[in-house]
């Protein structure tokens, strides 16, 4: 069983970075697929971006080029770099980990969530004003 802690979120000005992080315990962070997600007030928690086990990455189109997904499996820290942010971008932030980045991929497609993502840490907020 996997717990996820995620840390880093804060308020930022239009334009600004933040790097979310979240610290895994309980099992290696290498065995999953790993993604973060959000959710704005009223609206659905969505995809953001994920990181397979090999280091295949896929990302929502609303952050491609201005968010990064990575990991460091020795620190079995999954990171989110996330720059120019907008006020879209607006919303509490989820660590998840489980499924696969095919799954991952059609949700960003099809709306909701991607299965067997079972592992969520509580969530950062994140506030671009």
């Amino acid at each position: 069983h996997v717990q996820l802690v995620e840390s880093g979120g804060g308020s930022v000005q239009v334009g600004g970075s933040l790097r979310l992080s979240c610290v895994a315990s309980g099992d290696t962070i290498g065995r999953y697929c790993m993604g973060w997600f959000r959710q704005a007030p009223g609206k659905e928690r969505e995809g953001v971006a994920a990181i397979d086990s090999d280091g295949s990455t896929s990302y929502a189109d609303s952050v491609k080029g201005r968010f990064t997904i990575s990991k460091d499996n020795a620190k079995n820290t999954v990171y989110l770099q996330m720059n120019t942010l907008e006020p879209e971008d607006t919303a509490m932030y989820y660590c998840a980990g489980g499924g696969n980045l095919k799954d991952f991929d059609q949700a960003l497609g099809e709306g909701g969530l991607p299965r067997d993502f079972n592992y969520w840490g509580q969530g950062t907020q994140v506030t671009v004003s």
